[in-house]
C-alpha cells in the first residue's frame, strides 16, 4: 500500500557517480559524431569542449543548491524557494516533457541499433518501429518501470552494472580507431569549414549537449544519498569531466580514423555516409568484430539511460507536486520502498505516450536539448536569487566567483537554446508563454501558500521577458531566422540579453526564501 513515506538514504559516491556518467552515456555517443562533423567538421572538437565547459559550470551551481537543499525533485523545487509557485510551475512542465520523451528517445536509440541485426525492428528507410519493434520497446519500457518500482538500490545496483559494461565499448572504440588516425584528416576541407556558426549549431543540432545533459538524475535523487553534501558536488564535477574527456577522444578517433577519398566530397555528407557512426566506421575499416561490439553497446547504453531517467522523472513530478501546483496524489511516497509510486506510473505511462508514434532520434534531438537547457539554465538565477533571500542558508559547497560564474552560465545556457534554430524555439518557448497565461487565468485554483500570485508574477515575469525576447531574436536571426541580424551579431545579442535578464532574475527573486510547508525527505 502506497503510504506517505520518506526517502532512505541508501545511495553511494559511486552510485551517485554511475548515475552521473550512465545518464551522460546514453544515445548521445552513439548517433552524434557524425551529425557534429557534418555541421562543424574537425573543429567539431570545439563543440564538445564548449558543450562541457557549460555543462560543468551549470553542475558547479547545481552542487551549491543540490548540497544545501538536498531534496527530491530539487531542480523544480529550487526555483519554488527563490521565485515562487509560478516558477516551479513552469519549469515542472517543461522539465517533466524533457524528462519522459527522453526515457522514448533513449529505447528508440537501441531499438534503432539493434535493427542492424533484427531488420524487422525498423521500417526501411525511415527508422520508424514496425509492430514488432514497438512491442520490443514497450517490453523494455515495462522492465526499466518494474526496476524502479520495488527499491532505489535495486534500480542502483542494476544501473552500476549497466555502466561499467557500456564504458568499456567506447573505451575500445577509441584506443582501436586511434591505429587508424590519418592527421591530415583534421585539415582536409579546411578544419573549420563552417566557421563558428558551425561550431554553435553542433552544440544543439549536433546533439552534444544532449549527450551531455545528466546532471539532473542527480539532483532528482539528493534525498536518497548517504552524505549528501560531500557526495553531490564529486559526483557532479567527476561526470562532467570524465565525460568531456571520452567525448572528445570519441570525435577526434572518428575524424582521424575516416577513409581519406570519403572527404572529397567535404564534410556536410558524412552523417549520411555514417547515420551509425561507429558501427558504420567499423565495418569500412573492416573490423566487423568492433561493429559487433558497438552494436551490442548501443542497445545496452541508451536502455541504461533510460533506466535512470525512468527512475528520475518521478522525483521530478513528486518535486512538482510539493511545490503545490500539481496534483498531491504525487506527493505520495511507498512506506517500505521509499519509492513515490504514483509519480512512477505517471512516468511508466508519458513513456509510452511519447513513442506513439515517434519521429526519429535527429527529429527530436534539438527539441529535448533546449528543454533539458532550459530547465538547467534558471539554476545561476535561482542561486543567485538564495544568497539574496535565504543569506544566512547553510551552504557546505558554497561557489567562489559567483559574480562571474553565475551570469556566465546563464548566459551559455541562453546561447545554446537560441542556437536550437527557430524551428525549435518559437513552439518550445511560446509553449511556456502560454502555460504562464493559463497559470494567470486559473488564478483562483492556485494554492499560494505563503506567497501572493501578485509576488510570484512580479518574481517571473523576468522568465517571460526572456523567453519572449530570445523569440524575437530568433525569428531575426540567422539560425533558422530571416537573417536580418547576421552572424556574429545574433550571437552576440543574445549574449547581451541573457545578461541583462540574469540581473532582472536574480534582483526580483522573493524577499524572503519560501520554504512555507517543506522539510527534508
Amino acid at each position: 500500500m502506497t503510504t506517505q513515506g520518506k526517502f532512505k538514504k541508501q545511495l553511494t559516491l559511486t552510485d551517485l557517480t554511475f548515475i552521473g556518467l550512465g545518464a551522460i552515456f546514453g544515445s548521445g555517443w552513439l548517433f552524434a559524431a557524425s551529425h557534429v562533423s557534418s555541421i562543424a567538421g574537425p573543429a567539431g572538437i570545439y563543440s564538445w569542449l564548449i558543450g562541457g565547459l557549460a555543462v560543468l559550470l551549470l553542475g558547479i551551481v547545481y552542487c551549491e543548491l543540490g548540497a544545501a537543499l538536498p531534496r527530491a525533485g530539487g531542480i523544480i523545487r529550487y526555483p519554488v524557494f527563490s521565485h515562487g509557485e509560478l516558477m516551479g510551475y513552469l519549469l515542472g512542465f517543461i522539465t517533466l516533457i524533457a524528462f519522459s520523451s527522453l526515457i522514448s528517445i533513449e529505447i528508440v536509440a537501441a531499438r534503432q541499433y539493434a535493427a542492424a541485426w533484427f531488420p524487422f525492428l525498423s521500417q526501411p528507410g525511415s527508422g520508424n518501429p514496425t509492430l514488432i519493434g514497438w512491442l520490443v520497446q514497450l517490453v523494455l519500457l515495462c522492465f526499466f518501470f518494474a526496476l524502479n518500482y520495488y527499491s532505489v538500490k535495486t534500480f542502483a545496483k542494476s544501473n552500476n552494472l549497466i555502466s561499467v559494461i557500456k564504458f568499456v565499448v567506447p573505451l575500445l572504440v577509441i584506443v582501436v580507431l586511434f591505429s587508424f588516425f590519418k592527421p591530415e584528416n583534421l585539415h582536409s576541407q579546411g578544419f573549420a569549414p563552417f566557421g563558428s556558426a558551425g561550431v554553435e549549431a553542433a552544440i544543439s543540432a549536433g546533439g552534444i549537449i544532449f549527450a551531455y545533459l545528466g546532471l539532473t538524475p542527480i539532483i532528482s535523487v539528493a534525498s536518497e544519498v548517504q552524505n549528501p553534501q560531500r557526495t553531490i558536488p564529486i559526483a557532479l564535477i567527476l561526470s562532467v569531466v570524465l565525460s568531456t574527456i571520452i567525448y572528445v577522444l570519441l570525435q577526434v578517433a572518428f575524424l582521424g580514423s575516416i577513409p581519406s577519398e570519403m572527404l572529397s566530397g567535404g564534410w556536410a555528407g558524412i552523417s549520411q555516409q555514417f547515420s551509425l557512426p561507429y558501427r558504420d566506421i567499423a565495418i569500412t575499416l573492416g573490423m566487423g568484430w568492433l561493429a559487433f561490439l558497438v552494436v551490442s553497446d548501443a542497445i545496452i547504453s541508451p536502455s541504461g539511460t533510460g533506466n535512470i531517467y525512468m527512475n528520475a522523472t518521478p522525483r521530478v513530478v513528486y518535486g512538482w507536486a510539493r511545490a503545490g501546483t500539481f496534483f498531491k496524489i504525487f506527493t505520495r511516497v511507498d512506506g517500505e520502498s521509499g519509492i513515490p509510486r504514483p509519480a512512477l506510473w505517471l512516468t511508466f505511462a508519458l513513456s509510452i505516450f511519447w513513442t506513439l508514434p515517434f519521429p526519429s532520434w535527429e527529429k527530436l534531438i534539438g527539441v529535448v536539448s533546449a528543454a533539458l537547457v532550459l530547465s538547467y539554465a534558471i539554476a545561476p538565477v535561482t542561486a543567485a536569487g538564495l544568497r539574496r533571500n535565504a543569506p544566512d542558508l547553510p551552504r557546505p559547497f558554497f561557489v567562489r566567483g559567483f559574480c562571474v560564474l553565475g551570469p556566465v552560465s546563464f548566459i551559455i545556457s541562453a546561447l545554446i537554446v537560441y542556437w536550437s534554430g527557430w524551428n525549435t524555439v518559437s513552439w518550445l518557448l511560446g509553449l511556456q508563454i502560454l502555460m504562464f497565461v493559463v497559470y494567470i487565468l486559473f488564478k483562483n485554483k492556485v494554492p499560494t501558500h505563503a506567497v501572493s500570485l501578485k509576488q510570484q508574477v512580479w518574481s517571473s515575469l523576468w522568465l517571460i521577458a526572456f523567453y519572449a525576447l530570445i523569440i524575437i531574436t530568433s525569428y531575426l536571426g540567422s539560425f533558422g531566422g530571416i537573417n536580418a541580424i547576421g552572424h556574429p551579431w545574433d550571437t552576440l545579442t543574445v549574449a547581451v540579453i541573457a545578461l541583462v535578464i540574469y540581473y532582472w532574475g536574480a534582483y526580483t527573486c522573493l524577499p524572503q526564501a519560501n520554504f512555507t510547508g517543506d522539510e527534508e525527505e
